[in-house]
């Protein structure tokens, strides 16, 4: 996993004086699309998280390449970026190797922390788990049913649900990546234990979620097997399926 974090990111938008709300949500915006083209190319996966943090699943992404984004920021922003590279036996453990990096190097606030680039831990070959969520039927039983203001509010009490019954109970990351749709890495998890997530969140929340999982070693390959397997869940009406020997596009 790899932590993207903005170099004095909140003194910089005060400064020298308040920034326009939508200028900030605009270079935010820009920053993640260019993030994730230069994950996507390598084969990887990002979430915005916070924005100013964003995090990256980047099984087979070296150093090297993570210099050549934080280059690319530097030259065609105001701000620069600081990148923490962890691995782990499960998501969280990487995430932490990730963020103990960047902590360790100073504050997010202070001004000469800057490009910080170290990767810690031992990056082997292996599968990696993608499980990708979405709420069944969630045109007909909301989209085209409730206040779009509703909506939203059950998507997001259903995707703070998942998301962090995954981080206490499997070790797992899950982030909301839109619509109606959740991108979760995780260890090696077995139907029974997804059923129990989706039971969570239906007893906690009252939706009703489908799962598809795949395996690959990237994150890319495991998606599209999730992306596979989520669609064999529509097709037959079954919440989950597994698909993870399938061929993947280049």
């Amino acid at each position: 996993m790899s932590l993207f974090q903005i170099d004095n990111y909140g003194p910089w938008t005060v400064t020298p004086e308040p920034r326009k709300e939508t200028d900030l949500q605009s270079l935010q915006a820009r920053l993640y699309a260019d993030l994730a083209d230069f994950v996507g190319r390598h084969d990887g996966y990002v979430f915005y998280d916070r924005f100013d943090n964003m995090l990256g699943v980047t099984n087979g992404i070296g150093v090297a390449e993570h210099a050549q984004f934080q280059q690319q920021v530097s030259e065609e922003y105001p701000v620069t970026v600081s990148i923490g590279i962890g691995s782990g036996d499960t998501p969280v453990e990487a995430l932490g190797t990730a963020t103990e990096i960047l902590q360790h190097a100073g504050s997010a606030q202070d001004p000469t922390r800057t490009e910080i680039l170290e990767s810690r831990g031992t990056h082997s070959e292996g599968d990696l788990t993608i499980a990708h969520f979405d709420v069944v039927d969630v045109t007909g039983s909301y989209t085209d049913r409730k206040n779009a203001a509703d909506t939203t509010i059950t998507i997001q009490r259903a995707t703070v649900e998942l998301a962090a019954h995954l981080r206490t109970t499997h070790d797992s990351i899950a982030h909301f990546v839109g619509g109606d749709n959740v991108i979760a890495v995780c260890p090696p998890l077995t139907p029974d234990a997804f059923e129990g997530v989706r039971e969570h969140v239906q007893d906690t929340a009252g939706v009703d979620l489908q799962v598809g999982v795949g395996r690959g070693t990237t994150a890319h390959a495991a998606g599209h097997r999730a992306k596979l397997a989520l669609e064999e869940c529509r097709e037959s009406g079954s919440r989950i399926q597994q698909v993870t020997t399938r061929p993947v596009p280049e």
